[in-house]
């Protein structure tokens, strides 16, 4: 990611509304990654499908999402007692790249880490949501602040807001950094490919996941 506020203004568009619908099934930009996709393993057997990739100011591919479950639409969650109809996991894969220069030479690309995978994630939640009795309106402005707040998150990865959950990543059990809201629930984690995992979803558990390195990404179009 170049920086955090280029990122910050381009990951709602990149996750959730009418801009990710018309880039769906798209796998084009996936093919093109240097690195493996993570998805939810074998164990899940519901749909899967393809949301979005995210690009460095060079053009290469540094993260992309995979959903499972039901496609979300953008809902009024908050305040409800009533279990959410949608029932989804998304998957955030994002390059292991430390701090390196742009390829005209001009910049400083922002190196990735499992903070980077948090924040795509607890973003990626967000886009699907807004707090109840808020008009639409205002809601530019409560994903702004929301946006901060997310990043705020996932810089601090060992603070009182996260817990540690073990999950499988190949069949390996892999330590993940994990947090819920009323939103829905948030984790991330490292795997030994050399890639970040996010992962973000709402009426789905997390405790039961489990990762796996997508063979063939094409068979997602």
């Amino acid at each position: 990611m170049e920086t955090t506020s280029g990122a910050v203004a381009q990951a709602p568009a990149a996750e959730g509304g009418q801009q990710v619908s018309s880039a769906r099934r798209t796998v084009d930009g996936y093919l093109q990654a240097p690195f493996s996709w993570y998805g939810l393993d074998e164990a899940f057997t519901g749909p899967r499908w393809l949301m979005q990739v995210g690009t460095s100011a060079d053009g290469a591919v540094e993260h992309g999402s995979i959903g499972h479950g039901d496609e979300p639409s953008v809902k009024n969650e908050a305040g409800s007692t009533a279990e959410p109809k949608e029932k989804f996991a998304v998957v955030v894969t994002v390059a292991a790249n430390p701090s390196r220069r742009s390829a005209d030479g001009t910049g400083l690309l922002e190196a990735t880490s499992v903070s980077s995978a948090a924040w795509l994630a607890g973003v990626g939640l967000l886009s699907f949501t807004w707090p109840g009795q808020m008009d639409h309106s205002l809601r530019d402005d409560w994903l702004d602040q929301q946006t901060e707040t997310a990043w705020v998150l996932a810089d601090d990865l060992e603070g009182a807001d996260w817990s540690t959950l073990s999950l499988p990543v190949d069949g390996v059990p892999t330590p993940f950094h994990y947090r819920e809201s009323e939103f829905g629930w948030v984790l991330a984690g490292s795997t030994r490919e050399g890639v970040h995992v996010g992962a973000y979803g709402r009426g789905m558990s997390a405790y039961g996941l489990g990762f796996a390195m997508i063979k063939d990404i094409s068979a997602y179009a």
